[in-house]
């Protein structure tokens, strides 16, 4: 049985979201980890200007769908065994994230996007965030997306306009308590994104240990969260 996630998961993975996928742009020839679809754009910048990474951006869309699939299929199979999939999945995640900034470390810098090292590497980094978005689409329920902001930021103009013209108090109530997670999620995703951009240039790919750091955090903190609830 799965029970209600403490309030600074959400965050704390939109933390990693932000903090992964920029780190991963900046690391791995433009290569985006999360935002999958966002390759696609940066596949014809490669393309127009002759850049490498054209590879990694291709296949990185089927390996994202492929993990996320495979995800889906661990999870139900865990479920049926009476295990709550939520705490294994997110260990999963936590070594892959692990797995990622290791071999980026060793491995890099990539000054080739589309070498062996630098695929592997990369691809490694969109299984680790295939994972995230798997748990935050089917284990996270009535959490805002860790990874994909855009939906968010739709959502967060919706409600503060809606604010602005509700007078009703009780419809008022309703959209404050779903302006806070929303925010929260929006903020920590930024402040993923600048710190992994401030550290990067501070200590390369040794910066991508913070967020396996974060990782094991919300771990714990759901397990936590579990036993004092069960």
């Amino acid at each position: 049985m799965e029970y209600p996630l403490p309030a600074s998961v959400g965050p704390a993975l939109s933390f990693n979201g932000g903090f992964v996928d920029t780190l991963g742009f900046l690391a791995l020839q433009g290569l985006f980890t999360a935002h999958v679809t966002g390759n696609f754009v940066t596949l014809g910048v490669s393309i127009v200007h002759g850049t490498s990474g054209a590879v990694s951006k291709l296949i990185a869309l089927p390996v994202f769908a492929l993990v996320v699939g495979l995800t889906h299929l661990a999870a139900v199979a865990i479920h049926r065994r009476g295990l709550a999939p939520l705490r294994l999945l997110l260990i999963t995640h936590t070594l892959m994230l692990a797995a990622f900034a290791l071999l980026a470390i060793i491995w890099g810098p990539f000054s080739d996007g589309d070498s062996a090292t630098a695929l592997i590497t990369g691809m490694t980094g969109v299984t680790a965030m295939a994972i995230q978005n798997a748990i935050s689409r089917q284990h996270m329920k009535g959490t805002p997306p860790t990874t994909l902001m855009t939906g968010n930021v739709t959502q967060f103009a919706i409600d503060v306009f809606a604010l602005w013209t509700e007078r009703a108090a009780e419809q008022r109530t309703i959209i404050k308590q779903r302006l806070k997670p929303i925010g929260a999620t929006l903020l920590a995703f930024v402040a993923g994104c600048t710190s992994a951009a401030l550290l990067y240039l501070a200590g390369g790919a040794w910066a991508l240990i913070l967020p396996v750091v974060v990782a094991i955090g919300v771990c714990l903190r759901v397990y936590r969260s579990d036993r004092l609830q069960s």
